[in-house]
């Protein structure tokens, strides 16, 4: 059974009627409409959640905050605007007037020889901030909203596979969910020990505009050894002249081209830019903006990287550096119960390829060392280097001269990057196992690829290249942010019904391959097995009966720092 919300008019007023519709099994309506104000939304919610609905919204991010801030969860979803985004380059679907409407509508990102990685960071018009007071009810009216579910069904069900796409949508969508009762929840952060962070690597809290007194010794010190006492070393343009003054021949400031170099402004320079990224990054400006009572509640975009990787706007939420992790602390008698899916990119992979003889070198150990006791006399270091190669399409140097060897060994999975690579090189999309596409290349990139003079016909090998390795390695990440997704969906789930005395989502944190629970102490153990049972379970959901394992590493700590 679904249930349909919608605004009943439009307008700004904050308590404009809504609009709730039952639709049965196939998406269309099954009694009568009820009619609420904004303020009885929520007890509305909780009454036809006892029925265990799947609700039918423009988007998770316009009605589901609301609904927490009044103490209501919803099981299940169907977030229209993440399917829409979904279907509009999905390969599995073929023509359909919605689809075609939604392909001419589409960016073709016209310009760039690959899709675009991040979505814009201004918010889209379904997505506010947890912390903005939303002004209206926005979105479609009811009779949009079954149209274009009606529409959507009706694309997976014609779909080249309808039980993977409908399975991705279903997961997109309880990510959705997901995301929004962690903005709601917030990560424990402590302020205090943030702060005593700072003062201990800084020193204490400067004036507005100017530089903590540690950050401004280590100034003082390269100026010193660069004989430039009115440089400000946070001017890249200044610091490079500065450096070329010296007899520094760097093309960059970035630490990896510093570090190869010996000169006494080095150690003081490389310092600076250590303790100037924890300022910037996670400074007390940082702070302030994103700590609020206890918890750091940042913005997650589901699906925000065209593989279906989550993204964030503000804050770095994916990003938190080891320097502060410390003051990510467990509340009084709770425990963060943090689960890491051990390399889970290339055990996706020989899933992909079916390839029996990858999986049995990662079943119930470490993957790489499984792969070098089977080809590289026991080498972790050199598997390690020739996987990572095959996944990012590295073709020269050491990894590129163990590629054969890798081949030879798995063949069935190595035949699937090597495939996406050569659609890529040819302008095509690829899609991850369930159906998530990225964009063929644009007309500009094919007519790149037309061009007859050497300097062009240069440019385009080269962006041929690029896009090859793109979709090699799409294919990989893409498959594996699926099933990141189903494993966080059963978590949840799985969560929901253990009884823990908490609400229903105690996922705090997660990154990729990477959940972070945050639960009583007590309870740590039963929160370890969920996670463990959960993944075993996306791996069926998924893939079926197949002999891989996906295994990951949990472990229970009060300081996130701990985790890793």
């Amino acid at each position: 059974m679904y249930m349909a919300v919608a605004p009943a008019s439009s307008g700004s007023d904050r308590g404009a009627a809504v609009v709730l519709q039952q639709l049965d099994a196939d998406g269309r309506p099954n009694g009568e409409q009820v009619l609420v104000d904004r303020g009885g939304l929520a007890s509305a919610v909780a009454q036809a959640e006892t029925r265990r609905p799947r609700w039918v919204w423009q988007g998770t991010r316009l009605w589901y905050p609301e609904l927490l801030a009044a103490g209501v969860d919803v099981e299940r979803c169907w977030d229209l605007s993440l399917t829409r985004a979904i279907l509009a380059v999905s390969l599995l679907c073929g023509p359909s007037p919605y689809l075609d409407s939604l392909r001419a509508d589409a960016s073709t990102h016209e310009g760039s020889d690959l899709p675009r990685v991040l979505l814009p960071p201004a918010r889209s018009p379904d997505q506010h901030s947890l912390f903005d007071e939303p002004q209206e009810v926005s979105g479609p009216f009811l009779d949009e909203i079954v149209r274009e579910l009606g529409a959507q069904r009706s694309a997976i069900a014609a779909s080249s596979a309808p039980g993977r796409l409908t399975l991705l949508v279903a997961a997109e969508s309880a990510g959705s969910l997901v995301a929004a009762e962690m903005e709601h929840a917030g990560l424990p952060w402590r302020r205090d020990v943030h702060e005593e962070l700072l003062e201990r690597t800084l020193g204490p809290r400067p004036p507005e505009g100017s530089r903590p007194m540690e950050l401004e010794r280590v100034a003082g010190e390269l100026r010193a050894a660069l004989q430039a006492p009115a440089l400000n070393p946070d001017s890249p343009q200044e610091l490079l002249r500065a450096l070329r003054r010296a007899g520094i021949d760097v093309s960059t400031t970035r630490s990896w081209d510093l570090e190869r170099q010996h000169h006494p402004a080095i150690g003081p320079l490389l310092t600076y830019k250590k303790l100037s990224r924890l300022l910037s990054a996670n400074g007390w400006t940082w702070l302030d903006a994103w700590v609020r009572d206890g918890r750091f509640r940042p913005e997650y975009v589901v699906g925000g990287v065209v593989s279906g990787r989550w993204a964030s706007r503000g804050g770095g939420a994916l990003q938190i550096s080891h320097q502060v992790r410390d003051a990510v602390r467990a509340d009084d008698a709770h425990v963060f119960v943090v689960a890491d899916a051990a390399q889970l990119e290339p055990r996706v992979l020989a899933a992909l390829g079916r390839d029996p003889a990858l999986a049995t070198a990662a079943r119930g150990r470490d993957l790489y060392q499984g792969i070098a006791d089977q080809g590289f006399g026991g080498d972790r270091a050199k598997a390690k280097l020739a996987m990572l190669g095959a996944m990012y399409g590295a073709t020269s140097g050491e990894a590129g001269r163990l590629m054969p060897q890798l081949t030879r060994a798995y063949p069935r999975a190595m035949g699937v990057v090597e495939a996406a690579a050569r659609a890529g090189e040819s302008g095509e999309g690829v899609s991850s196992y369930l159906g998530r596409s990225c964009p063929p290349a644009t007309e500009d990139w094919y007519a790149l690829q037309r061009s007859t003079t050497a300097e062009e016909q240069r440019r385009a090998e080269a962006s041929a290249r690029a896009r090859g390795r793109f979709t090699r390695n799409f294919v990989v990440q893409a498959s594996a942010a699926e099933w990141a997704l189903c494993w966080l969906a059963e978590i949840r789930r799985r969560l929901a019904a253990s009884g823990i005395p908490e609400p229903r989502s105690r996922i705090a944190f997660f990154l990729h391959d990477e959940v972070v629970l945050h639960v009583p102490s007590v309870d740590a153990v039963q929160a370890e097995t969920i996670l463990g049972a959960a993944a075993t379970a996306a791996t069926h959901l998924i893939y079926g009966d197949i002999p891989l394992d996906l295994p990951i590493t949990t472990v229970a700590v009060t300081s996130y720092a701990e985790a890793k």
